[in-house]
């Protein structure tokens, strides 16, 4: 028996495959819904990722034009914060006028450095806005006055690394 032309089987191939689909088009139809819309949202996030990627790179392109902002002096952070401790409370006055030399090196060390008044009384964000502009021998006389009085660790510790870092710089 001869074979039937490729036309033949071809469009025979077709139509079986027809029916088929039409005998499954009423299962297709009730989930044809879920399906639009599972693929209408994978869609809007592989748009919504090109879009934060291309801002990404727009940041990274753009910040090397642009100087970076320091933090506002009103600017404070829940981390910046410090706990009020009541461990480092200063003796009685008493105990003090017992040795008058101890009293003098506490008046002197109690001094707060003439280039920054206020230092009791700014928060970590501010100090760290006002580093920025002082020199080795400043920010010793900080890191020496806070260990002196209120040894606060995150302070001495920023105190220490900006030290660090200017003398790297010079």
């Amino acid at each position: 028996m001869k074979p039937l032309p490729l036309g033949v089987r071809v469009a025979a191939g077709l139509a079986v495959t027809a029916l088929e689909q039409a005998r499954r088009l009423p299962q297709q139809l009730a989930g044809l819904p879920l399906t639009v819309v599972s693929e209408a949202m994978q869609l809007s996030m592989r748009v919504q990722q090109h879009v934060t990627e291309l801002a990404i790179k727009g940041d990274d392109v753009l910040s090397g034009l642009r100087p970076a902002e320091e933090e506002p002096e009103w600017a404070t952070f829940d981390e910046d914060e410090t706990p009020v401790t009541t461990s480092q409370e200063t003796p009685p006055v008493d105990a003090l006028a017992d040795d008058p030399w101890e009293e003098e090196e506490r008046a002197i060390v109690a001094e707060v450095p003439g280039f920054l008044p206020a230092y009791d009384e700014l928060s970590i964000a501010q100090l760290r806005a006002r580093l920025r502009n002082l020199g080795v021998a400043q920010l010793e006389e900080l890191l020496s006055y806070e260990k002196a009085h209120e040894a606060r660790p995150e302070f001495v510790g920023m105190l220490n690394r900006r030290i660090a870092t200017v003398k790297a710089q010079s």
